[in-house]
């Protein structure tokens, strides 16, 4: 039953994602005026102050580790309220809703070069990130079912075993300790990788 209660969440947080990604992509068309004429977003002034700009890792990475972590600590606290499940499906959906309009913005200004730039946004600290916001989300819409689901009676014990607790906890450290790792990455390798890419703008 959790294999398939964990098969099923994953559906559904794939289809939230891309709700917000369509969402996304149909409100920049839909006000192209506001977001490319009028809007600044990945404008020309913004793509120079970037290729002018190379900050250090060591600048970045209290800052970037300061964001992430304190995101997963608030799913991770708000994954064991009765709020916790509508809460993490509103993130995943605005994750989308962000990603669908910056790739947007990206593609209409510069066409494959957008791409490109969008690519370089997110190499390399995403192969460690992305897995990382995964497995927190399964593991926030877990320990909210063992918590509020009423089910079976192995459930009931589940909820008050200091397994159950020992699990989780050492699971989210695992986690953070991903998600640290993929935030180094994007504070010390990002940059150089983001800059390279900019010459072409």
């Amino acid at each position: 039953m959790r294999r398939q209660f964990g098969i099923r969440n994953g559906y559904h947080m794939a289809y939230l994602f891309m709700i917000g990604l369509f969402m996304g992509i149909l409100l920049v068309n839909m006000g192209h005026e506001t977001w490319i004429r009028n809007g600044s977003l990945l404008g020309p002034e913004m793509m120079n102050r970037l290729k002018s700009s190379r900050p250090a890792g060591e600048g970045l990475v209290g800052y970037i580790l300061r964001h992430r972590l304190f995101t997963g600590c608030l799913l991770g606290l708000v994954s064991t309220t009765l709020v916790g499940m509508p809460v993490l499906c509103a993130y995943i959906c605005y994750m989308g809703l962000s990603a669908g309009c910056l790739l947007s913005v990206a593609v209409i200004r510069y066409g494959i070069r957008g791409l490109l730039f969008m690519a370089a946004v997110l190499f390399p600290q995403a192969l460690l990130l992305v897995p990382a916001y995964i497995l927190l989300f399964f593991w926030a819409a877990d320990v909210n079912r063992t918590l509020y689901a009423r089910g079976m009676q192995m459930e009931e014990y589940e909820r008050y075993s200091r397994h159950f607790y020992l699990k989780k906890g050492a699971q989210i450290v695992a986690i953070a300790a991903v998600a640290i790792m993929g935030c180094l990455l994007e504070s010390y390798v990002n940059p150089g990788v983001l800059h390279f890419v900019l010459k072409i703008f």
